[in-house]
């Protein structure tokens, strides 16, 4: 990128709260991983795995206030990518141990 000012080490800012993740018919385990780095605005290093997922969210959200993050569309992935979320789903446990401020709603 051209920007002089990207950097694309960075995490980029988080607008909304809560924050939506919508894997309504995920087809790729790029794609959930697509979702999470734009969503919780991850760098461009962001390893595309869920250990690297811990590494950039265990502190992402410290010394913020309350944030929710809504999660849909669990139930319309195969049963293939679900099994894979559910990993997903125990780094979010994790990071809401850790900061408690953070707090994970499944919502579908």
């Amino acid at each position: 990128m051209n920007d002089k000012n990207y950097d694309e080490n960075a995490f980029k800012d988080i607008t909304e709260n809560p924050i939506i993740l919508d894997f309504t018919d995920c087809n790729h385990y790029d794609k959930i991983h697509t979702i999470l780095k734009d969503k919780f605005g991850l760098p461009d290093y962001y390893g595309r795995n869920w250990a690297a997922l811990w590494d950039c969210l265990r502190y992402l959200f410290y010394d913020e206030g309350e944030i929710i993050v809504e999660i849909y569309g669990l139930n319309t992935l195969t049963e293939e990518y679900q099994n894979y979320c559910k990993i997903m789903l125990e780094v979010f446990e994790d990071v809401h141990e850790n900061t408690p401020n953070v707090i994970f709603k499944v919502m579908s």
